[in-house]
């Protein structure tokens, strides 16, 4: 077959950086008409908003126009693709282009990927599902599409996946016997986990959620120091030294997990304290190696439900 042609992946404030404001305001911004520009639905939007719109908004479909223009004079750009929320920019793009060259140009919108609860997924909103490992991790993306429901499953198997339309079709009927199962969730948050980060990503996803979610003392044991940062980001970490006699008590004190005095020692009493999974209930327990201490040298210490420990051991 033919081969794909060249990519260039291009910053904009080369051209928008070196563009003086009143050439810009006298070219492309006497070609946009107001009208258009603030009958746009997204503009109408912000204007109806509490916050209202900033002529910084206002002003950024003009922009976007630009780069469109300035791709297609310099780099024979004629197709721009974006969300459906990128309409009325896009749309001022097309404008913008046929009105200063003649040229026929086109763009595509493709519908936005939303969280569970319908929200656009993205930077500003917070949400953003990333590629790259060290802002959305294995486990995450993993733990991502196999929360889906299933009214939206079946549509992000045929986006996001490889898999033969009939098989998509079986996996749904299968589903259908036995919703409990989560069948093309979990094939769902394999394929595209193994499509973004390989197989090692894949296995690390699932080690993950069988020591978060299943208290794997094998799968924690088995995990290394990325996959345990990257499970537990916000979790404190600590490097100790194994005391002889050394107790769950002091361990707690140590990492600074737990108050001083009697409220500290009441919280082991009371259930509030876990090592590696297993609930510990009497603060005098000596640690033992292989139990409250895994064969990787580290331990994992939760007080409560959510606050997590990181405990790495030294000279063991």
């Amino acid at each position: 077959g033919g081969r794909l042609g060249q990519a260039a992946l291009l910053d904009n404030a080369c051209w928008l950086g070196r563009q003086p404001l009143l050439d810009f305001l006298g070219g492309a911004g006497g070609r946009l008409r107001m009208g258009t520009l603030l009958s746009r639905q997204s503009c109408q939007a912000r204007l109806r908003s509490p916050e209202g719109m900033s002529l910084a908004e206002f002003l950024y479909p003009a922009l976007q126009a630009y780069d469109f223009l300035h791709l297609h004079q310099h780099h024979g750009c004629r197709v721009q693709l974006g969300g459906a929320d990128q309409m009325g920019n896009i749309m001022s793009g097309y404008e913008l282009v046929t009105k200063m060259t003649g040229t026929d140009v086109f763009g595509i919108t493709v519908p936005l990927i939303t969280s569970t609860t319908g929200d656009k997924l993205g930077k500003t909103a917070g949400n953003a599902v990333w590629l790259n490992r060290d802002k959305t991790s294995p486990f995450e993306l993993y733990q991502f599409f196999v929360r889906q429901q299933d009214n939206i499953v079946e549509k992000y198997l045929k986006l996001f996946t490889f898999i033969p339309l009939e098989e998509i079709d079986h996996i749904m009927e299968m589903h259908a016997k036995e919703p409990e199962k989560w069948g093309p969730q979990k094939r769902l948050a394999a394929e595209v986990t193994k499509l973004v980060h390989g197989r090692e990503g894949l296995e690390s996803a699932k080690r993950c959620t069988k020591a978060l979610y299943y208290s794997s003392v094998e799968a924690l044991e088995a995990m290394s120091d990325q996959e345990l940062q990257e499970l537990f980001r916000q979790a404190p970490s600590a490097e100790l030294m194994l005391e002889p006699g050394m107790n769950v008590l002091d361990l707690c004190r140590k990492a600074n997990a737990i108050p001083d005095g009697p409220s500290g020692y009441q919280k082991i009493t009371d259930g509030g304290v876990s090592i590696n999974g297993i609930r510990v209930t009497n603060p005098e327990t000596v640690l033992i190696l292989g139990q409250h201490i895994l064969k990787n040298g580290v331990s994992l210490l939760r007080i409560g439900k959510k606050n997590y420990y990181i405990i790495k051991w030294l000279q063991l």
